[in-house]
């Protein structure tokens, strides 16, 4: 069996439903080489979305799609942030304190892109925002790596000791996202209407559903772009007082509306009640203390992604794709324990993206039948812990080239990657302009 085919084997078996065939897809190497077998997943993850829309177009009487797996494309896609480009330029994909950095007794890494995470580091450190970056290091530099660790999760902020993958398996968090399934669908107690809306076809078999999007970075925005791509409405919303970065809405953004509204306000309950799908990163109870109930709408399929599962010990903690393999162990399994590296691509973000929305699909094919309302979760730690526990490890291999720069889309001063779906030439359209849209069904036609 082709590891890429395990996955989606491991993906089918852990929801219930019949496995699909799946054609082998050689490891094309390039820029995803790595010692984890990082095609396997990146593959493995497209199938099982692919497979997934082919159970809906049956569900809706429609003939299925032999989608290829295209190496060009897929690998594009991981990498879909290093083939950016906004006027020209490739945006800055971190900022100056996001990376690795050591500490008196190891490393960590941390994550401060976002101004209030990079204020919430500085407040743990003990310094003020102005402070030059070297200052910041060298505070870094004095501190144990797990008092750091602990401190940050106390500030809200993002800092995880560099672990090895021996000492991640054996710890109290790393067995929680090991244990859990690699896509979670669990029944509710609501009911709602049962069926399909009319109108879809074999390249749209999501026509006629509604999809709220309240994420951000890549995983979830993948996976509503995915959904997207497949027929479905899907409306982003962002707070007004947490912009998103540009470059990162520019590469995940297509295909969708954009609105910004308040959670605060109860802005999101007409829009919850007249959506299919909900899709949300929050951390668990956030959306609930800021007074929006996603069980308000009988039969809402809740998609949600979250760095390191909601169950274990660090479920309240904060997390990315480049945290995840730090603690986890890919870091050093990647470089070294005197210098730590990273996957060739953030492939935690993208998979864990692509196996959320097969999941989501899965979840409304389901509610077809009988109007349940589901939730729908994926954890990057538990896409870590598949990769860390695949076979076909590459210790020797090529340093990872960059993706091939054909395999671009252009609109006016934007590059990005075309999607993962080779039976797709182009998204719908680009990102919109963000927050430009009204918050109101139905969305706008381009």
């Amino acid at each position: 069996m082709n590891t890429h085919a395990r996955l989606v084997q491991d993906y089918e078996a852990g929801i219930g439903v019949t496995a699909s065939p799946i054609s082998p897809a050689p490891d094309p190497g390039s820029n995803l080489a790595a010692t984890l077998p990082v095609w396997a997943l990146a593959a493995g993850s497209v199938a099982a979305l692919t497979a997934a829309a082919n159970r809906m177009r049956a569900a809706r009487g429609l003939a299925p799609v032999a989608h290829r797996i295209d190496p060009a494309r897929i690998t594009a896609a991981f990498s879909s942030e290093r083939l950016l480009r906004i006027g020209g330029q490739l945006p800055t994909q971190f900022a100056d304190l996001s990376g690795f950095f050591p500490t008196f007794d190891g490393w960590v890494r941390t994550h401060a892109n976002y101004p209030h995470h990079r204020a919430r580091l500085l407040a743990t450190l003990g310094l003020p925002e102005s402070v030059p970056v070297d200052l910041a290091v060298a505070r870094i530099a004095m501190i144990r790596a797990s008092d750091l660790e602990e401190q940050a999760s106390a500030q809200g902020a993002i800092a995880v000791r560099v672990r090895t993958e021996e000492e991640w398996t054996a710890s109290p968090e790393g067995q929680a996202a090991a244990a859990a399934p690699l896509v979670a669908i669990d029944r509710r107690a609501d009911r709602g209407e049962a069926g399909l809306p009319t109108g879809a076809a074999p390249l749209q078999p999501l026509r006629g559903l509604r999809v709220l999007d309240l994420t951000r970075v890549i995983a979830g925005p993948v996976a509503t772009r995915a959904l997207a791509l497949l027929g479905a409405e899907v409306l982003r919303v962002d707070p007004p007082q947490l912009p998103e970065i540009p470059w990162q809405f520019a590469d995940t953004c297509q295909g969708k509306r954009s609105a910004l509204v308040d959670l605060r306000t109860g802005g999101l309950d007409d829009l919850i009640a007249a959506a299919d799908v909900l899709i949300t990163g929050y951390r668990p109870g956030a959306l609930e203390r800021a007074g929006v109930r996603a069980a308000a709408r009988p039969g809402l399929i809740h998609g949600r992604v979250s760095a390191w599962g909601e169950a274990g010990p660090w479920g309240e903690r904060r997390g990315f794709d480049s945290i995840v393999q730090a603690a986890s162990g890919i870091s050093i399994l990647e470089g070294a324990p005197s210098v730590p590296g990273a996957l060739p691509a953030q492939a935690l973000d993208h998979a864990s993206g692509y196996l959320l929305a097969a999941g989501v699909i899965d979840a409304l094919v389901a509610r077809a039948g009988d109007g349940i309302g589901r939730d729908v979760r994926v954890a990057l730690a538990r896409t870590a812990s598949w990769l860390l526990s695949a076979p076909d490890r590459t210790p020797r291999h090529p340093a990872a080239a960059e993706p091939s720069a054909a395999q671009v889309v252009r609109h006016g001063q934007v590059v990005t990657a075309p999607p993962v779906l080779p039976e797709y030439p182009d998204y719908a359209w680009p990102a919109p302009t963000y927050g430009a849209d009204r918050p109101a069904w139905p969305l706008p036609t381009h």
